[in-house]
């Protein structure tokens, strides 16, 4: 597959193909939107919420969590709104997320079964990781929305101006719900 896409690429920039694709490194919109890595929001969530390359900063992760305050999604958001002019923030999950059926327990058994042992399982654990709230996943996509908006709100180093707002997408449809 890596070479499919290498020669891709080739074509593509030698075609200058990314012509259509340039702009600055500031978002046009001053947008930030915290968005599930779903595939099916790919090229659904831009197309519709109207942004294109350019307008927004885009953060994904697994359900648009922010599961460490002091991780890298809230990294990018501080980076975001002080070096980037970033003033609105959306968080955007979905229904019919994958994270809404996540076991914490069942991917440790996938780790399990792909090679990692539980002598590393146990020295990550006693590193402080808790498996059980790391990977957990949510029962209601509006509540972990909500949450993820109140973390960014609430956050020390977030200024109290930013605008921060939560959505819920279908991933069919597009269609967008303020929660």
């Amino acid at each position: 597959m890596i070479e499919e896409i290498l020669k891709f690429n080739r074509a593509f920039v030698e075609g200058k193909h990314y012509e259509q694709y340039i702009t600055g490194k500031l978002p046009n919109k001053r947008i930030a939107i915290v968005s599930c890595m779903d595939t099916r929001l790919t090229e659904l969530l831009p197309a519709a919420l109207g942004v294109k390359n350019g307008d927004v900063k885009m953060i994904k992760n697994a359900g648009a969590v922010i599961s460490a305050p002091f991780g890298s999604v809230m990294r990018s958001l501080i980076v975001a709104v002080y070096d980037l002019e970033v003033d609105t923030i959306l968080v955007v999950g979905h229904k019919d997320c994958g994270m809404q059926s996540i076991d914490s327990q069942a991917l440790l058994n996938k780790m399990k079964q792909r090679g990692v042992t539980q002598e590393t399982i146990d020295m990550v654990r006693f590193c402080g990781v808790h498996y059980e709230q790391w990977l957990q996943g949510f029962d209601c996509v509006a509540s972990s929305v909500k949450a993820t908006v109140k973390n960014i709100e609430d956050h020390p180093l977030m200024p109290k101006d930013i605008k921060v707002y939560g959505l819920i997408m279908d991933p069919v449809t597009g269609q967008a719900d303020l929660v």
